[in-house]
């Protein structure tokens, strides 16, 4: 077994971020600045996919990658100190984003993708879940969709343009970046103006 990394993640990574978004005119209509805000949420996505692979590669027992995902997860969804509330929603909304691919790397670890089922099927099941305001188990089939995406199973945006606008598709944005991370799991550069 190899030495896994020492860290996946910090908290000055993440801070470095923040400090970008309050530096940086913030517009979500201009593409700089959202890919910015999307640049912030690939590379969580990335530390994530790293993890996991780290575990599928038995470089970190189940224990300790749970633990390396709730150090990231507390980084990450801890509270921004951002005083301008435009850029606080905007960036609230990459956390929002996460909140799935946390849950999915968890449960890919402690329990493996699901047998039956595509990530169609289990997206079309959370958007239920939430129209019925049942939003654990939105969470938790979107959670499964993840498992199965880590898996290798592809994530189909055209999904994403038949749900009705709400956390599913937030979760589904978060699960892009996680299936972009998967097959690419190379850093975002910070620089890359």
């Amino acid at each position: 077994m190899s030495n896994p990394p020492t860290e996946f993640y910090s908290e000055e990574r993440w801070q470095n971020w923040i400090g970008r978004i309050k530096d940086e005119e913030i517009d979500p209509e201009d593409e700089s600045s959202a890919r910015l805000l999307l640049n912030l949420q690939d590379d969580t996505a990335i530390a994530i996919a790293k993890i996991v692979a780290a575990y599928d590669d038995g470089d970190l027992e189940e224990e300790a990658a749970l633990e390396e995902i709730a150090d990231v997860r507390e980084i990450v969804l801890g509270e921004v100190d951002i005083e301008d509330e435009e850029k606080l929603i905007l960036v609230d909304g990459v956390q929002t984003s996460l909140v799935c691919v946390f849950f999915a790397a968890e449960e890919y670890i402690a329990g493996g993708p699901p047998e039956d089922g595509s990530v169609g099927d289990y997206l079309g099941a959370a958007a239920d879940a939430e129209a019925e305001e049942e939003l654990d188990a939105a969470l938790g089939y979107a959670a499964q969709a993840g498992t199965l995406i880590i898996d290798g199973e592809e994530l189909d945006m055209g999904v994403a343009e038949d749900l009705e606008y709400g956390l599913v598709t937030e979760w589904v944005n978060g699960l892009d970046s996680l299936q972009s991370a998967m097959s690419d799991p190379e850093v975002v550069e910070e620089e890359d103006e």
